[in-house]
């Protein structure tokens, strides 16, 4: 089987920088991702007409939009499973243990999962914010990020400087130049 090139050149991308949240409650979501999640409330656009609200920590943007009638065509008007493999957005944390306490200690409702490979073990926590979206939190970098291709690999250190196409898609190119960049700024 051939396989496709790829004739165009990934969109230069740097990394992710929000996520976009409709929620009925401006207040009870900001609260949610200040006290549950330590969020920060930041500054936004003065231009903006709407109601809404950003929040920022971790490296990683949570922007609210206040939209009161999300039950009319939405299905979160219900509470809904919490389902491990649902959408949802994920952050690594540093003690599964304190976050399953301090949970209960809320009151929250929760499912816990485990995956295993190779002898390594990640223990996973999924809850809902105030509007049904799910959020997990992880021990995930117990499981090492490995390419699936064994295709060599060409940083992009400088977006300007034209190089030959690499050997392997997209996918690998991006993981083994953000693997790289994580390991020269852990070996200074």
């Amino acid at each position: 089987m051939d396989t496709v090139e790829n004739k165009f050149e990934a969109l230069p991308l740097l990394s992710l920088n929000h996520v976009s949240l409709l929620c009925r409650s401006v207040w009870d979501s900001m609260r949610f991702y200040e006290e549950v999640l330590g969020f920060v409330p930041i500054k936004r656009p003065s231009s903006f007409k709407f109601n809404g609200a950003w929040l920022y920590n971790y490296g990683i943007g949570i922007h609210l939009i206040e939209n009161p009638s999300l039950d009319d065509f939405d299905s979160f008007a219900e509470p809904r499973q919490i389902n491990p493999k649902d959408n949802h957005i994920s952050f690594q944390c540093t003690d599964v243990g304190l976050v399953l306490r301090r949970l209960e200690d809320m009151g929250m409702k929760y499912v816990t999962a485990l995956v295993e490979d190779e002898g390594n073990k990640v223990e996973q926590v999924f809850f809902h914010d105030p509007d049904g979206y799910m959020v997990e939190l992880c021990n995930c970098e117990n499981i090492p990020i490995v390419p699936l291709s064994s295709c060599s690999f060409k940083p992009r250190l400088n977006s300007f400087i034209k190089s030959a196409p690499a050997k392997c898609g997209f996918v690998e190119n991006a993981m083994m130049e953000s693997l790289s960049m994580e390991m020269l700024n852990i070996s200074f």
